[in-house]
């Protein structure tokens, strides 16, 4: 049997059937070295570039030995961002398909307290969220980890970079004692080691390193006056078209004004920061995640936890002081394997800046000359695809293929003309051919879903 099969571990028959029906048959490197471990019960600490399988890793992991009879928290996962956390909960969803009657929900900041702490009065088997939201939750009674058996500690540098550590600790002092604790980081910095000796029980170490990037990035870099760089970034666009794009900002005022710049330049975008509410950050990268939006304008709270398939290029509208950071932000561009661009502007201010990302990458940058660019955009870079929002998800039980069939059955749309469809609690979002979006909201006004009829709104 290939010991790079997941069918060489003993996992439960409905995974390995969900795997399949995924398509999932090899284990990614971090997957082959990792799993065994998770699943004869040791501490982990796991080393492994964002992207490289690693939420199956632990996903598989902590689902394998749930209790479906006792609805109680048996698996925490932390992780630095309520994108991330949703996108963990995401998968796990997905790679419990099979099993019967598993619940698992997010708790993150920005959401309001009190539906949260309904559900977890109704019992949950695996909780993703926030150690400052997990916190509060724990400080107000709402949820305890008496019965806790796995605890995740996601994108560990990540958190311990925006400063979690104390919260991390506060929350491990309320788990038990007899628990395994699954550490997985991108990095190591000397604070991981600080973090693992306190709060692991002789971890194994697993650290994958690659001789060279599965994702090889061009970078670029262009020298500009300040008073340039929003008009910079339409050259940019100009010359590229690069859709989907990220444009990276250093502040959430920059964030507005950058967006405003290109919407006035016939340029699809929208913004994502820390002041936005939950629902409209959820919004908007669900919007660019499904080719309705060309640019996301972002602050780095986007620098992890944003897998958005596809990502042509990416901006850094100013560069990062952080040359671990600008790492994590090019590495937005080109997943999957494929070849990634990412186009920097650099300030004079910004020189020393950018001799840090030169020495941590030990090559030397390759300088552009940005007059050679277009100075505006001929056509508009308008995004392929519009989203319809509905307004029913899985508590009025509506399903992918309930909408699939309503657009293609009574609406009448081609199948290929139909993008992609996330439903939650309350709302789904359909991503339709720019061109047939009209057309698909109307037919669908006029009839019914599921014998019921939703209103619904073109994004």
């Amino acid at each position: 049997m290939n010991p790079t099969s997941f069918s060489s571990l003993a996992l439960p028959q409905p995974i390995l059937d969900t795997l399949d029906h995924l398509g999932f048959t090899e284990m990614t490197p971090i997957q082959a070295q990792a799993l065994p471990v998770i699943l004869a019960g040791k501490d982990l600490i796991a080393q492994s570039r964002t992207g490289s399988g690693k939420t199956a890793a632990f996903g598989i992991g902590l689902l394998t030995p749930l209790n479906p009879a006792f609805f109680g928290c048996q698996a925490l996962v932390l992780s630095p961002t309520r994108e991330l956390a949703a996108q963990s909960a995401t998968t796990l969803r997905t790679l419990a398909r099979g099993l019967p009657n598993i619940k698992i929900i997010t708790l993150c900041g920005g959401t309001p307290f009190g539906p949260q702490a309904a559900s977890l009065e109704q019992g949950a088997h695996v909780i993703v969220g926030t150690p400052g939201r997990i916190k509060d939750h724990l400080d107000r009674g709402t949820l305890e980890l008496s019965g806790l058996n796995c605890l995740v500690l996601d994108e560990a540098d990540r958190m311990l970079d925006m400063g979690f550590y104390d919260a991390i600790a506060e929350i491990i002092s309320l788990a038990p004692k007899r628990r395994q604790t699954l550490l997985f980081s991108a990095t190591y910095p000397p604070s991981i080691d600080s973090l693992a000796g306190r709060f692991l029980q002789s971890p194994e170490r697993v650290s994958i390193v690659e001789a060279e990037p599965l994702n090889p990035i061009e970078q670029r870099f262009y020298e500009i006056k300040p008073a340039e760089r929003l008009q910079a970034v339409v050259r940019l666009l100009a010359s590229e078209r690069p859709q989907p794009c990220i444009a990276f900002c250093h502040t959430r005022q920059q964030c507005q004004d950058l967006l405003q710049h290109l919407q006035a330049n016939k340029i699809s975008a929208l913004t994502l920061h820390g002041d936005m509410e939950q629902r409209e950050r959820d919004e908007v990268l669900a919007l660019f995640a499904n080719q309705s939006c060309s640019v996301l304008v972002a602050t780095d709270v986007a620098a992890r936890g944003i897998d958005v398939a596809g990502v042509a290029a990416v901006i850094n509208v100013e560069l990062s002081p952080d040359p671990a950071l600008h790492t994590h932000r090019i590495g937005r561009s080109g997943r999957a394997g494929e070849p990634g661009l990412a186009l920097s502007l650099v300030a004079p201010a910004e020189g020393g800046r950018a001799s840090s990302i030169e020495a941590a990458q030990g090559t030397p940058l390759a300088w552009h000359d940005l007059s050679g660019l277009p100075a505006a955009l001929e056509q508009p870079l308008v995004a392929p695809m519009r989203t319809l929002a509905i307004a029913g998800g899985r508590k009025d039980k509506v399903r992918p293929g309930d909408l699939l069939g309503a657009l293609t059955g009574e609406a009448g749309l081609p199948a290929d003309a139909i993008g992609k469809i996330s439903i939650t609690d309350y709302q789904a979002l359909v991503a339709i051919r720019r061109d047939l979006a009209p057309v698909a909201q109307q037919k669908l006004e006029q009839g019914k879903i599921k014998g019921r009829r939703f209103k619904i709104r073109l994004l």
